[in-house]
């Protein structure tokens, strides 16, 4: 089994500083209140790695924003690993570093452009900064119910009509793999003096193969987060945020990472994120990846030939199962096979997202293959789902009353099919994949409400069939 604390020839600051405190002997009066994992004498676990490399922010690490120590000199190493600039760890998700992101680059009151498939922790963080969110809606492919890339040739057109912006957001690639052009999107913003924040939550990986999409930064984004537990192997909870350019202040983002960052760093958790960007940056790690993707696309080969149903995406590490083409519901198709063992990722109304990893994908083949083909027997001559109607959004769309007050007003629930002309006061949101449906302070049109209720079908218990709205 692969240990981060092995002798390397290279180690990396926070692994070789670990290594040496966990040696150390000495009388620690320092938290954590296990003291190093002597308060499990007698259990079996006190000797096991983790209690011992628990440490708190000791002179020789320092901490995510100290700018001695380990945890330092590892950030720096990560930051030309991926080509930025400056970048930091996060303990707290992509969701904790999306949100100081942009309170980093936007002042208080400042006008963000994010898509209406943004993640939810992106309107939690207009909230928490006082920004203006202002949405745009990227193509809708009815027959999969998935949004696709912005198009390049889209946004000159959607710049011109929102007027201006401090930020413009991009999620690339997204859940199910979808990649956008981001070296002509970024192109476009910087030319009218825009910066630039990409969610790639779901694609650290790109930045250590050439044969897979353009990475953020490569792509010039000022602005990149990235989930390394989605993506690199590292442990729930890693991230990592990058910045490169002036277009966004240091200091402004480094106040805001130590408003939404914990002051009681997790060293284990920092030691996770940078092994997997050490492991993915080596050779063995750009050869593992090789492989996962070589193995990845002959899965996939073996799956169509056999007749299942997969979109086209830009991952190969994610497949997209098109259920609604026997007839099911990702989120039923995903009940069914988890009853037999098969866990996937992110069930959704006609399609069912398996997230490969780096993990061997020859020895998963041979489960999924089986049990795939004994849907498909199951549910034989079964008439495939009707495709979805596209979502009611125009092209650009404010919020009909401020985020903050829609979100702090008094409110009462209502039935949705009684909802129409009512201001909404929560948002709608599926989880996974933690998109809005509906966000507070928009208007319920008969429009929405008769979308949102086709919603309430393909969700099953996801949805209520009541809405908080404002009183």
């Amino acid at each position: 089994m692969w240990n981060p604390l092995a002798p390397a020839k290279d180690p990396w600051p926070i692994a070789l500083a670990l290594e040496q405190e966990a040696r150390r002997h000495g009388v620690f009066l320092h938290l954590p209140a296990h003291g190093r994992g002597r308060a499990w004498a007698g259990d079996r676990l006190r000797h096991q790695l983790p209690w011992k490399l628990d440490l708190p922010e000791l002179p020789a690490l320092g901490g995510p924003l100290v700018s001695d120590g380990a945890i330092a000199a590892s950030q720096q190493r990560l930051a030309n690993c991926v080509g930025a600039e400056r970048s930091w760890y996060g303990v707290n998700g992509a969701s904790g570093l999306l949100q100081a992101a942009l309170l980093g680059a936007v002042p208080p009151g400042g006008r963000v452009l994010l898509p209406r498939n943004h993640h939810r922790s992106l309107l939690h963080g207009c909230l928490l900064g006082n920004l203006e969110p202002i949405f745009y809606a990227p193509p809708f492919d009815q027959a999969s119910g998935l949004a696709q890339p912005l198009p390049a040739q889209w946004l000159g057109q959607l710049l011109n009509q929102v007027g201006p912006i401090a930020l413009l957001v991009l999620v690339s690639p997204t859940y199910q793999g979808f990649a956008a052009d981001l070296t002509a999107l970024v192109a476009i913003a910087h030319g009218k003096g825009i910066a630039v924040l990409v969610d790639e939550a779901h694609g650290a990986h790109f930045s250590f193969a050439s044969n897979l999409p353009t990475a953020a930064v490569a792509a010039g984004a000022d602005l990149v987060v990235q989930s390394l537990h989605k993506a690199l192997g590292g442990l729930a909870q890693t991230a990592a945020l990058h910045l490169q350019g002036r277009r966004v202040q240091l200091e402004q983002l480094e106040r805001a990472l130590l408003w939404l960052q914990t002051s009681s760093t997790s060293a284990l958790l920092l030691l996770s994120a940078e092994q997997a960007v050490a492991r993915s940056s080596s050779a063995p790690g750009r050869c593992q990846l090789q492989v996962c993707l070589k193995q990845a696309g002959d899965l996939a080969a073996a799956l169509q030939r056999e007749g299942v149903p997969l979109l086209q995406n830009q991952d190969p590490l994610r497949l997209i199962f098109h259920s609604a083409l026997w007839g099911l519901s990702g989120i039923a198709a995903d009940e069914w096979l988890m009853a037999r063992g098969i866990v996937a990722e992110c069930p959704e109304a006609l399609t069912l997202t398996f997230c490969l990893g780096l993990a061997p994908v020859a020895p998963l083949s041979r489960p999924l293959r089986r049990g795939l083909r004994q849907l498909k027997r199951l549910q034989g001559s079964a008439l495939p789902l009707r495709p979805l109607q596209a979502p009611p959004f125009p092209a650009v769309a404010q919020l009909q009353l401020p985020l903050a007050e829609a979100w702090r007003l008094a409110s009462i629930n209502l039935p949705l099919a009684e909802a129409e002309g009512r201001i909404a006061a929560e948002t709608i949101c599926p989880y996974p994949p933690g998109i809005a449906l509906l966000l507070p302070g928009e208007r319920l049109d008969r429009a929405r409400i008769d979308w949102l209720q086709q919603q309430l079908l393909l969700w099953g218990g996801q949805i209520a069939d009541t809405v908080k709205v404002l009183a």
